[in-house]
């Protein structure tokens, strides 16, 4: 089964969300799949070396006390969920521009998702800026993309950005408007950080279509 993931790596609902998937996962080993990750930009016009993390999110929440109520209920659900969230430990919030670019790269050698893990851990769970360029090579060198490969990606405009542009051309026409968003055998779809239980019939159907085909 192919699933098409749509996310941000600064966005702590596709954290879950992706966390959830994989728990649903485990409850149907039968299902074999491949995540497709496609980027969706949250903050295009952040600046270039991000900017700081509380003065972001109180011109997202419109004030400090609507954003801390917003990330009470963020570090909540993960902690229901049994997954590591250090929201506190952030200090910049990122653009993500270059994270999506070596994303797209590692697609392409298939290791998209340990690079993504990765990401997410080093956001999430060690407070690290995921806007930085040293940060990244390392990151997506320990995920198996090659060296010189990352390095030319991210002092390049070339395949990625178009792969960047054509992935936001889809979101248009498919009227994504939020994060995450998983489709399923590009068939169906499920938007949001929806519990595991959700995910359940649409692998029940890939089992029963394997089960057809056999």
């Amino acid at each position: 089964m192919l699933i098409d993931v749509f996310s941000d790596l600064i966005c702590p609902w596709c954290y879950i969300g992706n966390h959830r998937l994989s728990l649903a996962l485990a409850e149907r080993p039968r299902v074999r799949v491949t995540r497709r990750w496609h980027p969706f930009l949250l903050n295009p016009d952040l600046p270039r070396h991000g900017i700081d993390r509380s003065l972001y999110l109180a011109i997202r929440f419109g004030s400090r006390d609507r954003a801390r109520q917003a990330q009470a209920v963020i570090e909540e659900t993960a902690r229901r969920d049994g997954l590591a969230l250090n929201l506190n430990r952030i200090s910049r919030t990122p653009n993500t521009l270059d994270a999506h670019r070596l994303t797209i790269l590692a697609t392409a050698a298939g290791t998209a998702e340990p690079l993504t893990e990765s990401l997410f851990t080093a956001y999430f769970v060690d407070g690290l800026d995921i806007g930085d360029r040293d940060l990244l090579l390392m990151l997506a060198a320990r995920a198996g993309v090659d060296p010189d490969q990352a390095r030319a990606c991210l002092n390049s405009d070339g395949d990625a950005d178009l792969a960047l542009f054509q992935t936001e051309i889809l979101s248009h026409q498919l009227d994504l408007h939020a994060v995450p968003c998983f489709i399923f055998d590009r068939r169906f779809v499920l938007a949001g950080a929806q519990e595991p239980a959700a995910f359940l019939p649409l692998l029940d159907l890939a089992i029963a279509d394997a089960d057809i085909a056999a």
